[in-house]
């Protein structure tokens, strides 16, 4: 048994925001499977499918950001997942926008919820997939976290999220290391040759997406249509280059309280 889980911010006012990327792409997730994921279970909304043989439990904390953990290590004890079945989708500012990048473990970077699941469940031994949103040096953090993203960012992150949703089910099916083989690559755009630093490791990222007759053939899951992505199609963008004056409060990336 396998679970996945999309960390974010529930309310409205946190739905089309760069920090529920792991809710966007779990939601395209549970559309490719057929399932809703409506039960609240453990201070999760939670819903249960099958890639192939495996049975999935999707998950969606609804602790806020900080205290995902709280919601994660209840459910892997109830079923008992081990942490290596434990897949854990999330947004990350030290990607370029539009870049996913898949890890079998590590540490959690600058990310409280990821923070959380790793001291919840004592082990950074679990695998991850991480939606790049990219940094930005007007906004202060906390309020960039929680903005929208603009419109040349939209159809990168869109991208991104059906091909976290693809890779989760790549996973289940072929294990980590085929599937970092697959989707470990540069976003659209990106210039060649070009080298970031992989904050989590230090690691020189890479661009190495097969060519396509390298490509492991999408299965059902995989290849279904999701429902359009409305969060991030429908979405206003963020029009401001400035933190709106308004705009709802988060705790800093150093805090381990509730975010709200």
């Amino acid at each position: 048994m396998y679970m996945i889980c999309g960390l974010g911010n529930p309310g409205r006012e946190y739905e089309a925001t760069r920090h529920n990327m792991g809710f966007i792409a779990l939601d395209i997730l549970a559309d490719k499977l057929g399932v809703s994921v409506r039960t609240l279970k453990f201070r999760a909304l939670t819903g249960e499918a099958r890639i192939g043989r495996e049975k999935i439990i999707l998950v969606k904390p609804q602790t806020y950001m900080n205290l995902s953990g709280e919601a994660v290590k209840p459910i892997a004890d109830y079923y008992k997942i081990p942490p290596e079945n434990i897949v854990i989708i999330y947004d990350d500012i030290d990607l370029e926008p539009g870049a996913i990048r898949i890890r079998a473990k590590g540490s959690a970077g600058t990310h409280n919820g990821m923070r959380s699941v790793i001291y919840q469940l004592g082990t950074d031994g679990f695998p991850r997939v991480r939606i790049g949103t990219g940094k930005n040096g007007i906004i202060p953090l906390e309020k960039y976290v929680i903005s929208r993203w603009t419109e040349e960012e939209r159809p990168l992150l869109a991208k991104a999220a059906q091909e976290a949703a693809d890779a989760c089910v790549s996973i289940v099916e072929r294990g980590v290391q085929q599937t970092m083989n697959v989707y470990n690559r540069k976003p659209e755009g990106e210039k060649r040759g070009r080298r970031a630093k992989d904050t989590d490791a230090g690691e020189e990222r890479r661009g190495l997406a097969p060519q396509p007759d390298e490509a492991p053939k999408q299965s059902a899951a995989e290849s279904a249509a999701p429902e359009p992505l409305n969060a991030i199609e429908n979405a206003a963008p963020e029009q401001q280059t400035v933190a709106p004056a308004q705009a709802p409060e988060a705790p800093s990336r150093g805090a381990e309280s509730e975010e709200k």
